[in-house]
């Protein structure tokens, strides 16, 4: 660190070129009247001015805003952009200049004050305020460029000035977020900006109309960020429809991203270009095709779910091998939630399982054998389905493993061959054997598989009218196999066999009916409901209540030197009723699930709380809330999640995708993990978003929840 600066226009004191003081030069630069020495130093300023370099020639910048000449006004305001970026304090010197600088006829300097007026308004809640009082001004200088006629040194392909329609819708974009009055005041131009370059692009979709397309965007990110009118939604999302009819990717990706954020707040809009978003779906390009899968998958209701399946598994059967996952995925959790009977439910799973068995989810097994086992009807049919398939084809695990549960359940009806509902079947045991010997010798088949298989045949020989020594010689085969487990079950059927023959027919019965409830609609409606229910009847724990659980377990230590007395019960005359008459009562409330603090940067927090529904053990609703404490707002925030294959996750639209600066409003998102196993539940979370003008990217894992989230 050198010596402070002389001030006599150079730096014979200074060590090294790192010194904190303003050179000299700059300053007197800057107050001059020769333009291009006063355009030179604002160009370094803006360039490579230091935090102390800002204060300390904030001031002279601040005059140079209101300098007659155009080219050193421009500069300035380039050079406030910067030094508001670089010092947010500095926000109060450049408030009054820019109310001034709104009323210039001036492309260019307009431009850059809006560029300025945005910078003030993402750094200070007092600037937002103070500006939400030229919003009609700001309007008007819209309405005039979209009005206005060809103009040789403004226009672009026909549209006045784009780029500063762009930047004034963004800042009004700001100021109408969160605020009912100037979103009103916007609301008409908007639709008149929609309407009329929506007519415009209408008539030539070829890229030359970037301009167009461009303003048409940014209008349809301002009606969807402000509190815009229901029929200025729609017009929104007809116009990103439009978008996806272009010939350029790029605009049908943006399109069809920005669609999948309307999807849940304007379901019906969006509904209306489902056969567009579906054509989408052949794209040849990965990323569009992607994007139309996860919008396909959140398009589909109970009202349009059998169409919406027949698309989706044609896509399955011809989808790219990095897509197929996904889909199949989409595809069974859409057939679980929408279904609208048993039978086309099963029929569902079981095309997915032979269409992309080896890349469904490990629990997809456990869902379909369970579906089928409530489905007492069914029991025929289905096993003719799976014995079908498994004839067929014996490389999709997943498949063979329902097949061969289901064939060891309900052997006996497909050999009775009484289903009326496909065609009739003749089989016998012969054939049914050899079919799972094929499967138990297979290099294809996976040791969980040949559990699946020998455990069929075992309970076949309770089903079966035939002679069961060709079950007994494959069951003593694999008393030697190199699988441990499989090697276990063996010998324990083995000695079934040998020692317990008498009670083989009662231990080998079928499978109890699996109860379930009514449409998964219902189901998950009724889920919701409760989670609401118990956030808001769960009290939070009391410092009394946490000492009175220290006194009961006080009780229970017998090394204890004092006696200890029980809490006394209730003393209300209700209480005591109810243990006096023994009269039933509701189940006390589950003790709530303490929150977890998962992820903490610059000001930026991710807390996760956990809810379990009584009436749904299995299920855990996580509520993932973002908080900033920053003196910076966070925009473009997305949380991704991720779990193992054991478990099944849903996840709810955010309420918002910006964290106002200084504990604003946060965003929630709500995740549906179902976990019937009760396994550890871990989370691979992915934090993506802007803050302070730079992008943040964090994947980190989450393997600390607290026990009572899944046991």
């Amino acid at each position: 660190m050198g010596t402070q600066c002389t001030g006599t226009g150079s730096w014979p004191n200074c060590s090294t070129s790192t010194c904190w003081a303003t050179p000299p030069t700059l300053d007197s630069d800057l107050s001059q009247g020769i333009q291009p020495v006063q355009g030179l130093a604002l160009c370094t300023l803006s360039t490579m001015g230091s935090a102390e370099m800002c204060r300390d020639l904030a001031p002279e910048v601040e005059k140079l805003l209101l300098q007659p000449s155009p080219y050193v006004r421009k500069k300035a305001i380039l050079t406030a952009v910067h030094m508001i970026r670089k010092v947010p304090e500095l926000s109060s010197v450049f408030l009054p200049p820019c109310v001034h600088l709104l009323h210039e006829r001036h492309h260019g300097i307009l431009l850059g004050t809006i560029t300025l007026i945005t910078e003030l308004c993402e750094r200070s809640p007092a600037a937002l305020r103070h500006f939400r009082k030229v919003v009609p001004q700001l309007v008007q200088i819209l309405r005039t460029l979209v009005t206005t006629g060809y103009s040789t040194e403004h226009s672009i392909s026909g549209v006045s000035d784009p780029f500063l329609q762009v930047q004034i819708l963004r800042l009004l974009r700001i100021l109408g977020r969160n605020h009912e009055e100037s979103s009103e005041t916007m609301n008409d131009l908007l639709a008149q900006v929609g309407a009329g370059r929506r007519a415009l692009v209408a008539t030539n979709t070829d890229t030359s109309r970037n301009a167009g397309n461009a303003v048409l965007f940014e209008t349809v990110l301002t009606i969807m960020d402000i509190r815009s009118a229901a029929g200025l939604r729609v017009l929104a999302v007809n116009i990103l429809g439009r978008f996806l009819l272009n010939s350029d990717r790029n605009i049908r990706y943006v399109a069809l991203t920005s669609l999948l954020r309307l999807v849940q707040s304007d379901h019906s809009a969006v509904q209306r270009h489902r056969p567009t978003v579906v054509d989408c779906l052949q794209e040849t390009d990965a990323s569009l095709s992607r994007r139309a899968l996860e919008l396909s998958l959140a398009l589909v209701n109970s009202s349009n779910v059998r169409a919406m399946m027949q698309e989706l598994q044609a896509f399955l059967e011809s989808c790219p091998p990095d897509l197929r996952a996904d889909c199949a995925s989409g595809i069974l959790l859409a057939a679980e939630r929408f279904a609208p009977t048993k039978r086309w439910h099963i029929d569902t799973i079981l095309h997915v399982l032979t269409t992309a068995g080896t890349h469904v989810r490990d629990d997809a097994v456990a869902n379909l054998t369970q579906l089928i086992g409530g489905a007492q009807e069914l029991h025929a049919y289905s096993v003719r389905r799976l014995y079908n398939a498994l004839a067929e084809d014996i490389s999709q695990q997943p498949l063979v493993q329902v097949a061969a549960w289901c064939i060891g359940e309900y052997g006996d009806l497909l050999l009775e061959g009484n289903c009326e509902e496909i065609e009739p079947l003749q089989v016998d045991e012969e054939e049914v054997l050899a079919l799972l010997e094929k499967v138990l010798q297979s290099h294809m088949s996976l040791p969980a598989t040949r559990g699946y298989a020998l455990t069929a045949l075992m309970k076949l020989s309770t089903r079966l009218q035939g002679d069961n020594n060709r079950i007994r010689q494959v069951v003593s085969i694999y008393k030697s196999c190199l699988d441990v487990e499989l090697q276990q079950r063996a010998v324990e059927y083995d000695t079934l066999f040998r020692k317990y023959d008498h009670m083989r027919a009662a231990i080998l019965e079928k499978m109890p009916l699996v109860e379930r409830d009514g449409p998964q609609a219902d189901e998950e409606a009724k889920e919701s409901k409760a989670a609401a229910q118990l956030s808001e009847a769960v009290p939070a724990p009391t410092e009394p209540q946490a000492s009175q659980l220290l006194d009961l377990l006080d009780l229970l230590d017998g090394a204890s030197g004092d006696a200890q007395h029980p809490p006394p019960l209730d003393p209300s005359p209700g209480g005591a009723l109810v243990y006096l008459l023994d009269l039933p009562c509701a189940p006390p409330p589950p003790a709530p699930i303490p929150d977890l603090k998962v992820f903490e940067r610059e000001g930026v927090q991710l807390n996760l709380s956990f809810i379990r529904p009584p009436e749904n053990p299995a299920l855990l609703l996580i509520t993932a809330t973002a908080t900033n404490s920053s003196e910076g707002d966070v925009t473009d925030f997305i949380c991704q999640a991720a779990v193992p294959k054991s478990l099944q996750l849903q996840m709810q639209a955010p309420s918002g995708n910006t964290v106002p600066a200084r504990g604003g409003l946060p965003i929630t998102q709500l995740f549906r993990i179902l976990n019937p196993n009760k396994a550890p539940v871990r989370l691979k979370l992915r934090l993506t978003y802007n803050h302070f003008h730079q992008s943040v990217q964090e994947i980190f894992e989450v393997n600390n929840l607290p026990v009572e989230s899944w046991q």
